[in-house]
């Protein structure tokens, strides 16, 4: 039986001589394991298939449950983040938020989505700005949303010292609750990536470091290329 399916690759892994074992995020079926044979010999006619970041139209051999990529059509490979290093690392995060949230055989269409366009914007600009709203987006899709508007203690708009609270995912004011302090500068980086005003490169490094922190204690998964890419100064 043959199956086709728009998919992502987030992961491989070597696998034998000449093979990969891919893992891909579909928007029908989430993360879905499937092994490209030959790959690795030279001049494969797959082996652009088996390349992290490849988003392709994927055709699958499927027997005894086990999935074998037979061909591939590709939507865009996305080379440009093999070009710079940032964006490289920048990309990695994408791919690893997408494999710590999906699910085998659970929808994931908005997170595909999501992710495609963000390694589109991480390409072409900058790329802090785009992995701020991924995230949000991610975060938002997972049942997480982060909330950047009036404080929901005292109903007024946060300006100076502020604190976001981990168990509401909303910015408050300073003395409305005990959350962990957070600046300005990131609370108008959030905003700016839900499309509602402006933010600058120090906030949104800094809506980054948040983010990560809020994603790790919502789904208890670390996030190791974003470690990294923070660690750059990108």
């Amino acid at each position: 039986m043959d199956d086709k399916t728009d998919a992502l690759v987030l992961r491989t892994a070597d696998y034998g001589e000449n093979d990969k074992m891919l893992t891909l995020l579909s928007a029908e079926r989430g993360k879905i394991s499937a092994c490209a044979k030959g790959v690795k010999k030279a001049g494969a006619k797959l082996s652009f298939a088996a390349q992290p970041f490849c988003f392709a139209e994927y055709v699958f051999a499927v027997k005894g449950g086990r999935n074998t990529v037979t061909a591939a059509s590709l939507y865009d490979g996305f080379y440009a983040l093999r070009e710079d290093v940032g964006k490289f690392y920048a990309g990695a995060v994408v791919l690893e938020v997408c494999e710590k949230l999906a699910c085998e055989g659970e929808e994931s269409g908005g997170l595909l989505v999501a992710a495609v366009r963000a390694l589109g914007e991480i390409a072409e600009g900058d790329a802090a700005r785009a992995l701020v709203k991924f995230l949000l987006a991610a975060l938002d899709g997972a049942g997480y949303c982060v909330r950047a508007e009036g404080c929901p203690v005292c109903g007024e708009f946060p300006a100076g010292r502020m604190r976001f609270d981990f168990g509401e995912g909303a910015f408050t004011c300073y003395g409305c609750s005990d959350g962990a302090p957070a600046s300005e500068a990131t609370f108008f980086a959030i905003r700016e990536a839900q499309g509602r005003g402006e933010g600058d490169g120090d906030g949104r490094r800094r809506a980054l470091r948040l983010l990560k922190a809020y994603f790790t204690e919502k789904t208890e998964a670390a996030l190791t290329a974003l470690d990294t890419f923070l660690d750059m100064g990108a």
